[in-house]
């Protein structure tokens, strides 16, 4: 193989990575929550976990979600895995649907210690705008299978908000 095709096939890997990792953050970022730990989120200590990457004072996870829009409502769906429908408060604040809460974390009935701690526990915060009116007083919200469903009626019912922009 010779040094050309070697700069070729690296500089085709590094691209691929970078239009990777620009579609993961525009797909995603948004859905990159921080977690900080509370008096309640009960985490064990530094020195009973031995996971070098272990930082008991903050934690990101994915919180994923969708957003669905047909005429009449909205429908957001956001994953909040390892939690109860107890421990999650929704609010509607201008044009945008706040949901935060907080997940504790559960010791082990037994002797022994964390080798790895990968999951985010803590109190969250994640704000998800939305593109039209809502009835706030009409809102419904269901919790299953550790997926968070909100449904909000439209304020005004009609076809998707969109806009056309001429171009001059």
């Amino acid at each position: 193989m010779k040094l050309e095709n070697v700069k070729e096939n690296f500089s085709s890997f590094w691209g691929n990575l970078a239009e990777g990792w620009r579609h993961l953050w525009a797909s995603a970022g948004s859905a990159m929550t921080s977690f900080k730990p509370g008096a309640n989120t009960n985490l064990p200590a530094a020195a009973d976990v031995d996971d070098d990457l272990y930082l008991p004072s903050r934690g990101w996870a994915m919180l994923g979600g969708d957003l669905f829009e047909d005429k009449d409502r909205l429908v957001v769906r956001l994953e909040t895995p390892g939690m109860s429908k107890e421990d999650i408060n929704i609010e509607i604040h201008d044009d945008a649907l706040v949901i935060s809460g907080e997940k504790r974390f559960e010791h082990e009935n037994s002797q022994g210690r964390w080798r790895v701690m990968q999951c985010a526990y803590g109190s969250f915060r994640r704000v998800i705008p939305l593109p039209a009116a809502v009835k706030t007083e009409a809102a419904r919200a269901s919790y299953r299978n550790g997926v968070l469903r909100v449904e909000l009626p439209k304020a005004i019912p009609g076809k998707p908000r969109g806009v056309t922009i001429k171009v001059e």
